[in-house]
């Protein structure tokens, strides 16, 4: 079975994306800074999937290291998920430029560096598929997170690009969108228990909504009805409202 490389795979979401993946029969490069922690999640995938689990080290900050990450793949993989995400307070973030760059520059210019590579290998080849874990917060910008929210609207704002860019030599490109997700990035968060996800559930809609080639997922389904009543606030009003 082919390779997907999953990037940012020490996440709570990327672990279940993994296990799922594997359990579909898929073969696996794991890639993330100090890979070898995920010695355990490996061997685990090995012995119940049967599948063969390679993990990569790889910094998605590391602008100049990613064409020879990828160019040294022993086998090219068929799918690429980008799960990398960072995000702190927004009162955090405003007051502090280098945590404002560090949300850019995972959130956005990471993922871009390492998709502009992997976009020309598959469109040359014309095949491979694309997923891109953005947020709901990118869809309009709130002040209780807007910094990690534009780094995310940025994200999606490409991908759709990408997507435009691919859709004529058979490349699919997924857009995610997770509202809450119950996962140790947002632990210290008072979340709504109707509205917050658990990363499994993330995973198999990740892997549902790539087989059958849909084109954006909102996860849970509801955020997608949540967002289009935000979006469409007037601005006169929304710029008073705290949500």
């Amino acid at each position: 079975m082919s390779y997907v490389l999953i990037i940012g795979a020490k996440s709570d979401i990327a672990k279940e994306v993994a296990r799922t993946y594997a359990k579909n029969g898929y073969n696996l490069y794991l890639a993330a800074r100090e890979s070898e922690s995920l010695g355990d999640l490996k061997q685990d995938i090995e012995v119940r999937s049967g599948v063969k689990v390679e993990l990569k080290e790889f910094d998605i900050t590391a602008y100049d290291t990613h064409e020879d990450f990828y160019t040294k793949l022993e086998e090219k993989p068929l799918g690429v998920i980008v799960v990398s995400g960072y995000m702190t307070e927004q009162k955090t973030a405003q007051k502090n430029w280098n945590e404002t760059l560090n949300t850019i520059n995972v959130n956005y210019t990471g993922a871009v560096s390492i998709l502009n590579i992997v976009a020309n290998d598959f469109e040359s080849h014309r095949r491979g598929f694309i997923v891109g874990v953005s947020s709901v917060a990118g869809d309009r910008g709130r002040k209780a997170n807007y910094i990690y929210g534009s780094a995310k609207a940025a994200f999606s704002t490409y991908l759709s690009g990408l997507r435009n860019r691919l859709y004529e030599c058979g490349v699919q490109v997924l857009t995610v969108k997770p509202g809450f997700v119950n996962t140790k990035m947002t632990e210290n968060l008072d979340l709504p228990e109707k509205l917050t996800a658990q990363p499994q559930d993330i995973a198999e809609d990740i892997f549902n909504a790539q087989q059958k080639g849909r084109n954006i997922l909102y996860t849970k389904s509801i955020w997608m009805l949540i967002m289009l009543v935000i979006k469409h606030i007037p601005e006169f009003i929304f710029k008073k409202m705290s949500i």
